[in-house]
């Protein structure tokens, strides 16, 4: 892209954040998430839209594409989302809510600036999006609002406005299925005679300079992560420690990320003589394929090999709760209902100018 069009979609990006339109304003609705491969053939291309301009070498990449080859070349995350978008269609037409839903991915298909062409050719003027992602960050939040910009810049004037539907990492129908989910796996750990384990959490590690630009403090992608881990852990066992880790780190070594990295954690937790752990992943929506690899291959195998007990808890994905909470969410913008929320950080529905900037 040349760069008078980057500093077209980039300033698109800014004015979509200066204000919330009228509700009345939205005929539609967009599910809005990462992508993935859907067979063998798919894997280097899609690794390639996912790291384009970052400098990964081509052995990096071979590298990754092994942990989708073991699941035959396809992520679950694209049938995860379709059984997402069946559940909410359902939910907001029992509702009332009478828009239609589309669906567009950052880096494999179905791609966003496709769906917002289709989209502009059903006569669409402006919908309300669900990012599959409930934190703020560069990358979980104000990247999403750039691929909008870029898309809305490739199909043209009359493509449709998108504005982004806030975080939701402290929203009952997020915090309550990861609870229960908890409480679940715990019991599988009793069940072993292991009464007393570790409860940690887990999120997809980033840079600790765009933890630093994710806002100020109170704002941050680790301060919404913390509040979760919180609300979590009290609502599926206050007696119990816990410990919000990282996991899915990428790029050179000389860039800090935030740690501990959950593997090396398990570590620290064997030599002070904890014997169990339940592992939760809040970072997450549903069970695609960084949970799968990183926590039920990677971390469990970390686990055999120090001898602890481990059960992974389950991401939402399709929990009544959580389909609830997208209609919820929707109905804040179309119609002015409440908010329903259990933490104490700031939410908002337009990211001010700045927010989240890519780190330097």
């Amino acid at each position: 892209m040349s760069t008078a069009a980057s500093t077209r979609w980039g300033s698109r990006v800014r004015a979509q954040a200066a204000k919330v339109p009228p509700v009345s304003e939205y005929d539609a609705l967009l599910l809005l998430s990462f992508g993935g491969p859907e067979g063998p053939d798919d894997v280097i291309p899609f690794l390639q839209n996912v790291t384009r301009g970052r400098g990964v070498p081509a052995s990096r990449l071979a590298e990754v594409a092994e942990h989708y080859r073991a699941f035959g070349g396809v992520s679950p995350i694209n049938a995860q989302n379709r059984a997402l978008l069946d559940a909410v269609r359902g939910e907001c037409a029992r509702a009332g809510i009478d828009l239609p839903w589309y669906w567009g991915n950052r880096n494999w298909h179905p791609l966003l600036t496709d769906t917002l062409r289709r989209m502009r050719d059903d006569g669409v003027r402006r919908a309300l999006a669900l990012v599959t992602s409930a934190y703020g960050s560069y990358s979980s939040c104000r990247q999403y609002l750039e691929d909008i910009a870029r898309a809305r810049a490739e199909v043209g004037e009359d493509a449709p406005v998108v504005d982004k539907i806030r975080h939701f990492h402290d929203h009952p129908g997020f915090v309550e299925p990861h609870a229960d989910a908890v409480r679940t796996a715990l019991a599988s750990l009793a069940q072993l005679g292991e009464a007393r384990p570790r409860l940690i959490f887990t999120a997809h590690s980033i840079p600790e300079r765009m933890n630093e630009t994710s806002g100020p403090e109170g704002r941050r992608y680790s301060d919404q992560l913390a509040e979760t881990a919180r609300l979590v852990a009290s609502a599926a066992a206050p007696e119990l420690p816990y410990d919000l880790v990282w996991q899915s780190r990428s790029g050179p070594p000389r860039v800090r990320w935030l740690e501990p990295d959950v593997n090396d954690h398990l570590e620290r937790l064997a030599d002070a003589g904890v014997t169990a752990v339940a592992v939760s992943p809040i970072g997450f929506v549903s069970d695609h394929l960084e949970v799968v690899w990183d926590l039920d291959h990677e971390a469990a195998a970390t686990a055999e090999r120090l001898g602890l007990a481990y059960a992974r808890a389950a991401a939402p994905g399709t929990d009544p709760r959580f389909v609830a909470m997208v209609r919820e969410l929707v109905a804040e913008r179309l119609a002015g209902q409440p908010r329903r929320r259990l933490g104490a950080l700031p939410v908002w529905d337009a990211c001010p100018a700045g927010c989240c900037a890519p780190a330097r």
